[in-house]
């Protein structure tokens, strides 16, 4: 098993660079609010935010995002540990849909599965951020044609530098490193007509400096000199030599072969009617089951149900729903947030990384008290019971496209809603063991 490696960001071009170097990583997404970083850092260093160089901003930046990541892993490690109560198998291609073949102690089913909670080494925790310099002046994203105009007609025939920060953390030890690379690029003198027309293609408004190495705006770069890599977000030797102060392999990392890198082969396709830039993370794609079914999920699937409680009776009030994408599987029926366990994880931190992922549940707000398998052998699908800790409120939100909408569901109502074909087979038994769990908690 390679180390899991994890990308604390959605950039296309970034995931493109570690997939093309042998690497599919995990997708988790900082949410840093990059200006309040940069001000504190300042502040902390006693200067004006204009004085701190994009040498300086960059690692601050990248550090920030990966250590957002590396916060959220750790509390679904926490989460996970603290799980109480018992898996229920089904197994309902040997003993039929509805019956109970066997109950395990929770934590004896996660300490079997051994996830990323167990691992001596990683999951790796990669960040980064970039800026370009023009005259000792930072520029970021342009987010408008009249900013992205600008900074053309500024960068026409002139060389500036793309700076990048790096920060690498190893999750089992906490250890981080991070370093800055840099690139002194040189355009060619555009015309108005060149400006306009890469303008109209969208891609200058949103990526550092106004301009790719590895798309649109890859010919209209003269000269490069550094890494090349770097400019496209992610310096690879940078990370390699970050990774192996770490005293990581960097080919430990490496968990596709060259053929599926080529396309030759997919051992994990994506969902054909997904939209075009949905992220394949490691454990997505088909698999075929003895059900005769297509499942999604080549290492399985889980979600979490969360429910909440009147503090004072004890019952189950709510229980928070997801309202799938209509291009998703049974689009527009309702079930609970969840996906495809990532290569490395067990089922309880696939189900808390998907939920956070899609629905916004984080876990340091929820308490897991059973889960619930359904076991059809090379695949199968866990569903997680959990209700908010005392004291805590999830603020659920659509965090991505798999949803139409995320609801709390009074829990009579539940089965009104036309629900995915397994939810609606499951939930009166989900139902009554969520008001026996209610009612067991202390």
């Amino acid at each position: 098993m390679s180390v899991p490696v994890i990308l604390a960001s959605q950039s296309k071009a970034r995931r493109d660079v570690l997939f093309h170097a042998g690497i599919r990583p995990t997708i988790r997404v900082s949410h840093v609010d990059e200006d309040a970083v940069v001000a504190h850092a300042a502040q902390q260093r006693g200067i004006p935010v204009d004085e701190l160089t994009c040498q300086e901003r960059v690692p601050i930046l990248a550090r920030a995002k990966a250590a957002a990541v590396y916060r959220d892993y750790m509390a679904i490690t926490v989460t996970a540990a603290t799980a109480t109560g018992e898996e229920v198998i089904s197994r309902p291609l040997e003993d039929g849909f509805g019956t109970v073949h066997r109950v395990v102690p929770l934590q004896e089913v996660f300490e079997q599965q051994q996830g990323m909670t167990d691992a001596q080494v990683g999951p790796i925790i990669i960040g980064c951020d970039s800026m370009f310099e023009l005259d000792g002046v930072a520029y970021g994203k342009p987010h408008t044609v009249e900013h992205a105009r600008e900074r053309l007609r500024l960068m026409s025939g002139r060389t500036g530098t793309l700076w990048t920060g790096h920060c690498v953390i190893d999750a089992a030890t906490g250890r981080m490193v991070s370093r800055a690379s840099a690139a002194q690029v040189t355009f060619c003198n555009y015309t108005e007509e060149d400006i306009e027309r890469y303008i109209a293609t969208g891609e200058p408004l949103e990526v550092a400096g106004s301009f790719t190495l590895d798309g649109f705006g890859g010919a209209f770069i003269d000269q490069i000199v550094g890494d090349p890599s770097g400019i496209i977000g992610l310096s690879l030797p940078l990370t390699r030599q970050l990774v192996e102060e770490l005293d990581i392999t960097w080919t430990d990392l490496w968990n596709i072969d060259r053929a599926e890198q080529q396309g030759a082969k997919k051992t994990s396709p994506a969902d054909p009617k997904a939209p075009q830039d949905n992220v394949n993370q490691p454990g997505d794609g088909f698999i075929d089951c003895a059900c005769g079914k297509q499942h999604w999920g080549l290492n399985g699937a889980s979600g979490v149900l969360l429910a909440r409680r009147d503090p004072e009776t004890g019952n189950v009030t709510d229980v928070l729903m997801q309202h799938r994408a209509l291009w998703s599987a049974e689009g527009g029926t309702w079930g609970i947030p969840g996906g495809a366990t990532a290569d490395g994880e067990n089922t309880l931190e696939g189900a808390l990384r998907e939920s956070q992922e899609e629905a916004n549940i984080h876990p340091e707000d929820i308490m897991v008290v059973g889960t619930y398998l359904e076991d059809h052998g090379p695949w199968g699908y866990t569903t997680v019971f959990a209700f908010e800790k005392p004291g805590h409120t999830v603020q659920a939100r659509a965090n991505d496209d798999e949803s139409l909408e995320i609801a709390w569901v009074p829990i009579d109502k539940v089965g009104q809603l036309p629900l995915l074909k397994a939810m609606k087979t499951d939930w009166p038994s989900f139902e009554q063991r969520l008001q026996q769990l209610s009612h067991a908690i202390q």
